[in-house]
């Protein structure tokens, strides 16, 4: 099966994501994205996909997963619900030269074998665990120091264990991971507009063909689809946080059809929009 691409989005004042994702069941979504991901399953069992590596997972199952190494995580019948916390960051996230110092050289090192997959298996110190545990509910700054000292941890740690197969690749190439890393920047910076498949080639570098070829490729999904996707999510935002009206929303997030606009929140979100809101009140 062919992984495609995720795009991950990071808020403002942060440069990581860490969120706790929960859910009656994992199902299976083979997919890649440019930052490294520490999963921590904190409930629920199912086989975990790295690469060419398939494992049992249950709690207490710790995975680095390096850029562009297609992974996923598949929950067993009858073992809802499911949760992990989630972290995902890019190397340079704190600077391009913080792992290149002598002090933290280890987890440079190890963020170099994540290429591959790392497994962290029991026994590890307690602290991991904990610190990952509350990390979601932990402010900005302590919580980035936080994520330092467990990947400090991680890196020392004398039972780490390669997934991936030596010979396996991943998924993309470099030069076709910084095309479609160009493709995204330039929706998320556009989707309020009209969008046509001939602007995002130009950004592409290839002709409209191919480029929607190469979107549907890489990400599963239209053109079209992906902009409806950020479209909804960034009226979700405002239906939530704001008393804008309705019509209003749908104009500031590139619908100029109001019905299309209701067509397409219904079909991603099975509500109407004012009922979505209503789920806020």
């Amino acid at each position: 099966m062919e992984a495609v691409y995720e795009q991950i989005e990071t808020a403002a004042e942060v440069s990581w994501k860490v969120h706790r994702r929960a859910a009656s069941h994992f199902g299976f979504h083979w997919h890649f994205h440019p930052e490294y991901e520490l999963t921590f399953i904190t409930l629920g069992a199912g086989r975990r996909f790295v690469g060419d590596s398939i494992e049992e997972y249950a709690p207490a199952d710790l995975v680095l997963t390096g850029p562009d190494l297609p992974h996923t995580y598949e929950s067993h019948e009858g073992t809802a619900p499911a949760e992990a916390v989630v972290v995902q960051f890019r190397r340079e996230f704190l600077g391009p030269q913080l792992f290149a110092g002598p002090d933290l050289a280890p987890i440079g090192t190890m963020l170099t074998a994540a290429s591959a997959g790392l497994c962290f298996p029991a026994p590890r110190p307690a602290t991991i665990d904990t610190t990952l545990h509350g990390l979601p509910e932990r402010p900005g700054p302590e919580r980035t120091i936080d994520l330092l000292h467990v990947l400090l941890l991680l890196a020392r740690a004398d039972n780490i264990r390669p997934l991936a197969s030596p010979g396996y690749r991943p998924a993309l190439s470099h030069a076709s991971r910084d095309r479609l890393d160009d493709v995204c920047r330039y929706l998320h910076a556009h989707y309020f507009e009209p969008v046509t498949l001939a602007e995002v080639a130009r950004v592409a570098h290839l002709s409209p063909a191919a480029c929607s070829r190469f979107i549907h490729r890489t990400m599963g999904r239209t053109l079209s689809d992906y902009l409806n996707e950020l479209r909804v999510g960034a009226a979700c935002r405002l239906l939530a946080e704001t008393d804008r009206q309705v019509a209003e929303i749908a104009t500031a997030c590139g619908y100029l059809n109001l019905a299309n606009f209701n067509r397409q929140f219904r079909k991603a979100k099975g509500t109407t929009p004012r009922g979505y809101r209503a789920l806020f009140r």
